[in-house]
């Protein structure tokens, strides 16, 4: 089964998507429904090597269906009326007819094979393996762990199950509302591999003269989030999206996905639709960014009173923390407020990490320039001058132009803070940027180029909060561009200022005081007092 509108790679005239092959193919991996007997006697039932009788031509779709007969020459007909749509989903509509003298027991059947250990992206954040909903509760187990354990059963009444990869399933959907046993297996035996899901449905007896029927869907595409959506609604399949991996963030991912998919609709770029997504964050953060920003404006204020309670205390920590804590409380500044918006932001960055990596929508989306496919990381190497020298660098060595672009706006954002007091956080801090770009070099394009456009709107409004505070912007300082100023002689002058002004101060009271103990020049001299300075 080929899936006509996917490619394997960014390149539009690559193979197509191969999903199912037939059993006995070195790939076999296919769905199919039947019946099994109760034991006693040949049935005959119809099996994989069975030839029916088609009728009905032209497309197969869920108008023009098409009807398949066979007749086991004992007495019973089965009719299989299969139609499907152009996503995938067959709706599979069984008869059978008793033409005989007994009644006859079956057990209709429906199973997803796959005869081979496939390729897995290896991730702990997604499922790839055995995967279903039965009892109303989801049951996600790895190809590893489906060899190493015994087989897991399950009884239901509504449910599904099924093999997915990372962009698309294969699942067989019993009628809803019937009993059914679901089976979980994997099994190894030297270079046979083969994992299965399947179940077995209740008793159906088609008593002499008469017709039983059986209906059901088999799901076989790609896990779009608005098709598998659809199908749970339309075909009242319980917890159907959940066949795509939404993670324990669901409620944070899937509204994540929702907002880029509603904007890439409106720009047609998923790229462009990330950065209106980051700007409509900031706008919902903002007032726990702002009360952060101001806090550390007024920190930045703060730095010559620090300086100076460092050199008080001089190498007696616990005091310098103690003056330094009543110091904020007077002030009223939280020195932990700056981490509120990095910690608000985490689960946002992996909400939208976990929808740029398991949502299809996102294979293969472009974006600008050299960036093809946001679910792929940067293909450009800081290490080939960009693809300026003629080789590829290994991987650990693939530093894009975005990681590099994300960690200057990461670095400059740095900036704008005021240093830790401690030596050991001051260099814990100056390689972070270093080290974020490193690890986000591997990470998909879209979530760089959403984290760098994050640093960049976190710089403009810190800035614009500082000015609005009266703090000093010291960037041009802190990048270098600039002489720096020397914090020590900044907190000497404040401290020269300070003692200037009390000085001022002093000289003022004394001249008042003189003021006020000056006889007047009208007073006779015997309502003067006698002159103290004066000898006797």
């Amino acid at each position: 089964m080929i899936l006509k509108d996917y490619r394997v790679t960014v390149d539009p005239d690559s193979p197509q998507v191969i999903l199912l092959s037939p059993a006995g193919d070195p790939h076999a991996y296919y769905a199919e429904r039947g019946y099994v007997g109760s034991g006693s006697g040949d049935l005959a039932l119809p099996t994989g090597d069975t030839l029916w009788t088609a009728q009905g031509q032209g497309t197969l779709t869920p108008s023009t269906p098409i009807t398949l007969t066979y007749d086991n020459g004992k007495g019973l007909t089965f009719t299989r009326t299969i139609s499907v749509d152009d996503k995938y989903m067959f709706t599979i509509d069984d008869k059978v007819t008793n033409a005989g003298a007994e009644a006859v027991t079956l057990y209709p059947y429906g199973l997803v094979s796959r005869h081979e250990l496939p390729h897995v992206q290896g991730f702990y954040i997604l499922h790839e393996g055995l995967i279903g909903v039965v009892d109303d509760g989801l049951q996600e187990i790895s190809y590893a762990n489906a060899i190493e354990d015994p087989a897991a059963t399950f009884k239901s009444e509504n449910g599904w199950l099924g093999i997915t990869d990372k962009y698309w399933a294969t699942v067989v959907i019993p009628e809803r509302g019937k009993s059914f046993e679901a089976k979980f297996a994997g099994s190894a035996n030297g270079d046979r591999t083969r994992f299965q899901t399947d179940y077995l449905m209740g008793p159906v007896t088609v008593e002499a003269g008469g017709t039983a029927q059986v209906s059901g869907n088999v799901f076989a595409g790609a896990k779009e989030v608005n098709v598998v959506d659809g199908y749970a609604a339309a075909f009242d399949i319980p917890k159907f999206d959940l066949l795509i991996d939404w993670g324990w963030f669901y409620f944070l991912t899937k509204p994540m996905f929702y907002a880029l998919d509603y904007f890439y609709k409106l720009v047609g770029n998923f790229g462009v639709s990330i950065l209106i997504v980051t700007v409509l964050i900031k706008l919902v953060l903002f007032p726990l960014a702002n009360k952060s920003y101001v806090s550390m404006s007024r920190m930045k204020k703060l730095a010559p009173e620090m300086q100076r309670i460092k050199e008080r205390y001089g190498d007696d920590r616990a005091r310098q923390q103690q003056a330094m804590m009543e110091l904020y409380k007077k002030e009223k500044v939280n020195p932990a407020s700056g981490c509120l918006p990095i910690l608000v932001q985490i689960p946002i960055f992996f909400s939208l990490y976990k929808v740029l990596f398991v949502t299809i929508e996102m294979r293969h989306a472009p974006f600008f320039g050299w960036i093809q496919d946001l679910s792929a990381p940067d293909p450009t190497s800081v290490f080939n001058l960009f693809g300026l020298l003629p080789f590829d660098p290994p991987t650990f060595l693939m530093i894009g132009a975005w990681p590099i672009i994300m960690g200057i706006t990461m670095w400059i954002q740095m900036k704008l803070n005021p240093a830790p007091p401690d030596p050991i956080q001051q260099k814990i801090f100056a390689w972070m940027p270093v080290f974020f770009t490193y690890l986000l070099a591997s990470f998909p394009a879209g979530l760089v180029i959403y984290w760098a456009w994050n640093n960049t709107l976190s710089v403009i409004q810190q800035s614009v909060i500082m000015a609005r505070q009266g703090v000093e912007i010291p960037l041009l300082e802190n990048l270098g561009i600039k002489p720096k100023k020397d914090a020590d002689s900044e907190a000497g002058k404040a401290e020269a200022e300070e003692k200037r002004s009390a000085k001022a101060s002093r000289r003022a009271s004394r001249a008042a005081k003189q003021s006020s103990d000056k006889p007047s020049e009208d007073a006779t001299p015997k309502e003067r007092e006698p002159d103290e300075d004066r000898p006797a």
